[in-house]
């Protein structure tokens, strides 16, 4: 089955009532904040999207993306590819000041004044926030070894100036 561009914005309590479920794509020129905070977006993301009522009664919006990125390798400074999934459960809410009386397993997101959420905002968020901190190879592919990491001789104690000599050096020609 081909897949199909995705809506920007969904109303979940609709969905949910419907038990509507989305298999698409989010091309990738439009996951703009992505494509700063890597080298560039290799590939749309993927998405399949499920709305649900639990049975607390709450809205439940349950999703998983996947995408591929180049990112630089932070030890040798090549760029590599980079491809993953992400999985994420929210619960819609109207009060943000009900976000507290949610089950541990949501997360919540808020609705906007026609009722709707952001579905680009919310899966680019949520592929933003999977990248990993510090980007590297893995190490069998770098070019760079852990063994290269230290660069130069770190001398020993007894070695290095002590940063308080010129102190002790003012203070014995106050005396004077």
């Amino acid at each position: 089955m081909q897949k199909v561009k995705l809506p920007l914005t969904v109303d979940p309590i609709r969905a949910a009532q419907k038990r509507s479920d989305y298999d698409g794509i989010i091309t990738a020129n439009l996951l703009e904040r992505l494509a700063e905070s890597t080298q560039s977006v290799n590939s749309d993301a993927s998405v399949t999207l499920t709305f649900d009522i639990d049975n607390q009664r709450l809205v439940v919006l349950h999703g998983k993306a996947s995408v591929s990125v180049d990112l630089e390798c932070q030890r040798c400074g090549d760029a590599y590819t980079h491809s993953y999934e992400v999985e994420f459960f929210y619960s819609p809410l109207r009060n943000p000041e009900k976000a507290d009386e949610l089950p541990e397993a949501y997360e919540p997101i808020e609705i906007d004044e026609n009722g709707e959420i952001s579905l680009l905002q919310l899966i680019e968020d949520e592929l933003m926030v999977a990248l990993p901190q510090v980007a590297m190879h893995d190490e069998v592919d770098c070019k760079v070894s852990s063994d290269n990491l230290v660069f130069g001789e770190i001398p020993s104690a007894d070695e290095r100036p002590n940063p308080f000599a010129v102190l002790e050096s003012l203070k014995h020609s106050n005396k004077e």
